[in-house]
């Protein structure tokens, strides 16, 4: 009997908890739509019966360890990881094997080759990121679907580019793996639905950042070692036929590989329905991957003793304990918004300022990005060479692929080490526009610094290398600069992009049309800035495409005082619940 009792009693309480819990969802007009299990729990188990744990949290300090569902952050930005490596990597040898398609090439044409192998694969992004982000958006398409589109297409591009033999093939290649990612607006909309509350945005959207940096500080030093290896190690893989007939293909067989384990991990690991907050029947959906994950975590959870059941017996007419407590993955989610803002009402003026902002600071990143390389690897003037400082000089630092690497591992280095310490303390005391409006006015004059370096005195005579003690401090404080810069701007502009979506229904089309935006700057800038480049270089005016980047900077800094950070709700629908 008192077994019994005790059963009796714990049943009811349960009855009393699950009342509870519905009031409070009528009550709240669906805000529980906002809430999951994970934010309920605690690190220690699930929190105290009549507590609420975001109110709880109002109180603690913002750290890292206390962000909103880690798992699933964790997931997002280690498949973010992948595409940063993969990028940068091409990077350190895509001078040489371009060089390689035709050794009578020169510096100056290899430069625009360059240029227009990223505008293929940006402009093939700014044509379909839209589309993208509205698929997202779409009952039938979803988060997760996209990502692992955009996952698959780059590692077929990054294949067909490692074994490309011909400029025409590499171009081709490029462009596929622009035209089927959509990765980087998608992942920032899932960060913005996942996190929600502002005080923990300025960490939360410094994560995509900070995985690009990681990606840069490991993926050129990859590529550098990995290009080429019959003839940077000919002891160990001369005689080995499809290296020397594919020289540049290994490092992008690794990337595949990198890409592959990323698909796995969104596959297996990224619930749909923790990101799309919005879309009621996708949060209903089935996900295959998941429910795989609890299948095999069903074989291998221990099940309990028989002793334990059959001590108890359930009282007649009272519900199971799978009654009482439904799977996580099919209880009743209350819509967030029964209405989605139409297309033509997005572009409010802040907006419109915002976009216009963020295009500008990708033309000069972009186009920074695509030049810093090739200026690396560019070989040193000649000592004839005609030079009047301090406008007329000309030659790179002439680099090979393993010092270009460490070189752009070097700009990752400093920018994890601001983003992860210094970032936060900033943005929390002066606020996201502040920041970002001042810390904006370091780009312009990184670039007038840059082409400088080519002439800082070496340990080598011209035309050997640029290499010594002052040239790679005098590296690191242009890179200091410049990255100090992207570390404070990158994730500050998009939480203003995040905050200026007019409604949040909208909120993956936003993201859609930012990278967009973002990816035709990214095409105009570094096929402009590659022939340019190559002028220059001819002229003897090497510096004057950075010159001309530091007063498009200008420009941005201009720009930036007609942003305001929104809400991501100016526009108010019909039907719109109070969160």
């Amino acid at each position: 009997m008192p077994l019994t009792t005790n059963f009796e009693n714990s049943i009811r309480e349960a009855r009393e908890d699950s009342s509870g819990e519905e009031e409070r969802e009528s009550s709240d007009g669906g805000s529980l739509a906002a809430i999951d299990l994970d934010e309920v729990e605690t690190e220690g188990g699930v929190a105290a019966s009549g507590e609420d744990p975001v109110v709880n949290e109002k109180d603690e300090p913002v750290t890292w360890m206390s962000l909103p569902h880690k798992r699933q952050l964790l997931v997002l930005t280690l498949s973010r990881l992948s595409e940063p490596l993969v990028q940068t990597s091409l990077q350190a040898y895509m001078f040489y094997q371009l060089k390689s398609f035709d050794e009578n090439l020169s510096d100056a044409t290899i430069a625009s080759q360059a240029g227009m192998l990223a505008a293929g694969f940006t402009g093939a992004q700014f044509l379909t990121a839209m589309m993208w982000g509205r698929i997202s958006d779409s009952d039938r398409g979803g988060r997760k679907m996209v990502i692992m589109i955009g996952l698959s297409g780059t590692a077929i591009s990054v294949l067909g580019f490692g074994f490309s033999k011909k400029f025409y093939q590499a171009m081709f290649f490029r462009t596929i793996g622009g035209a089927l990612n959509g990765n980087v607006g998608v992942m920032r909309t899932m960060i913005s639905e996942i996190v929600r509350e502002k005080k923990y945005q300025s960490r939360a959207f410094l994560l995509l950042p900070m995985t690009f940096n990681v990606g840069v500080i490991i993926g050129p030093i990859l590529g550098g070692l990995l290009a080429d290896p019959a003839g940077s190690y000919p002891k160990y893989f001369g005689n080995i036929a499809w290296l020397k007939k594919y020289p540049y293909a290994a490092p992008n067989i690794l990337s595949a590989c990198f890409l592959f384990l990323a698909m796995l991990g969104i596959f297996f690991g990224l619930e749909e329905a923790c990101g799309s907050l919005t879309l009621e029947s996708i949060r209903h959906r089935e996900d295959m991957g998941m429910k795989i994950v609890r299948k095999v975590s069903e074989l291998f959870r221990p099940r309990r003793s028989s002793e334990y059941e059959h001590s108890y017996a359930a009282v007649p007419g009272t519900p199971t304990d799978l009654e009482l407590s439904p799977p996580k993955s099919r209880r009743k989610v209350i819509p967030r918004w029964k209405k989605k803002l139409p297309f033509r009402r997005i572009f409010t003026y802040n907006v419109i300022c915002t976009l216009i902002a963020h295009s500008l600071m990708a033309t000069h990143l972009g186009t920074f990005n695509n030049l810093w390389y090739v200026f690396l690897s560019t070989p040193v003037a000649p000592p004839s060479t005609r030079r009047k400082l301090p406008f007329v000089f000309t030659g790179g630092l002439g680099m090979p692929p393993r010092d270009v690497g460490f070189a752009m591992a070097v700009l990752g280095v400093i920018g994890i080490c601001m983003q992860l310490f210094i970032y936060p303390v900033v943005n929390a005391r002066l606020g996201t526009v502040k920041s970002w409006r001042i810390f904006l006015a370091a780009f312009p004059i990184a670039y007038i610094l840059v082409p400088y370096l080519s002439v800082v005195p070496s340990r080598s005579p011209a035309p050997a290398e640029k290499d010594g003690f002052l040239v790679w401090i005098s590296l690191c404080v242009v890179l200091f600069i410049q990255v100090m810069g992207r570390t404070f701007a990158l994730p500050a502009t998009t939480i203003l992009v995040n905050n200026a979506s007019p409604h949040p229904s909208v909120l993956g089309t936003m993201h859609g049309i930012a990278q967009s935006m973002s990816s035709a700057s990214r095409t105009i800038g570094p096929a402009l800035g590659g022939k340019l480049y190559g002028i220059g270089l001819k002229g003897g005016v090497v510096g004057a495409v950075f010159w001309g980047l530091s007063g498009v900077a200008v420009v941005n800094c201009v720009a930036s005082h007609f942003v305001k950070e929104g809400d991501g709700h100016e526009i108010i629908l019909e039907g719109d619940e109070e969160e």
